[in-house]
């Protein structure tokens, strides 16, 4: 049985299950795209460009919908909107454009670490997705996106960027990487998430913990946990896996549009 605040009624399994199921009907559409940064990745064909740009978006993808979305095409502007192709061939003078670049507390400095640190990936371990496969687990991905900020952080690196980088085994619930995963790995056939990294499966993703969606998640009986951490994470990885366990973070439609969309 789960308990919704709002209405003041106890769903059963089934019927929670199908109220989340239409709501991801709802949201999970090409209109979705407009408002969201995912946009940002929709711009390119190529799988690196769409893989590096979202990477990027995802990174500074919190506070202001807007500015976000208005950053990330800066971002892009930067890199010539070929983010493959500058990532793996420029040189240190090429990012002397990058100056008075921010978004919040991620700066210039950051964004030069990142494109070097990208490079370093793409050169010397097969890029992104083969970074995240390496260590991944039949059903989380926690432990690949610990070790990925590793080898993200191999070569010489400013110490305050790697606050950008979550890590769940430190209890994070690294919103903005599992955002990512989502877009990379999920193919909903809807047009939203890409899913052009077919070595991971939609099975081991976890939803984007955030307030809108831990806020909806309490108010239905899918979380408990107050904080919106690593724990909270691995609580609401086994409610909706427990609805869905082949794409349990397709409800992250149904939460996120619940929380933002209609104020539940």
């Amino acid at each position: 049985m789960y308990f919704c605040k709002k209405s003041t009624l106890k769903l059963k399994k089934e019927e929670l299950k199908n109220f989340l199921d239409e709501k991801v009907s709802l949201y999970n559409n090409p209109k979705f795209i407009e408002s969201d940064p995912i946009q940002i990745s929709h711009q390119f064909t190529k799988k690196e460009d769409i893989e590096i740009a979202g990477f990027l978006t995802a990174t500074i993808a919190w506070g202001n919908r807007k500015s976000i979305i208005t950053n990330a095409k800066r971002m892009m502007d930067l890199l010539d909107q070929s983010p493959f192709e500058f990532i793996t061939q420029h040189q240190e003078a090429d990012l002397d454009g990058f100056e008075g670049f921010v978004h919040r507390t991620f700066n210039s400095d950051d964004l030069k670490q990142f494109i070097k640190s990208l490079k370093h990936i793409y050169n010397n371990h097969k890029g992104l997705e083969g970074v995240f496969s390496k260590h991944a687990e039949a059903n989380s991905l926690q432990q690949s996106i610990h070790h990925f900020k590793s080898v993200f952080f191999e070569v010489p690196h400013l110490e305050r960027t790697k606050k950008h980088v979550s890590d769940p085994l430190k209890n994070s619930a690294a919103k903005r990487i599992n955002m990512y995963l989502r877009w990379m790995v999920r193919n909903d056939a809807a047009g939203v998430d890409f899913g052009i990294w077919k070595s991971l499966a939609p099975a081991q993703l976890s939803c984007p913990l955030d307030v809108h969606s831990g806020n909806v998640a309490r108010k239905l009986g899918l979380l408990k946990r107050k904080q919106n951490d690593g724990k909270a994470l691995a609580e609401l990885d086994k409610a909706l896996r427990r609805l869905d366990p082949n794409d349990p973070v397709k409800y992250d439609f149904a939460l996120f549009g619940l929380g933002v969309f209609e104020g539940f």
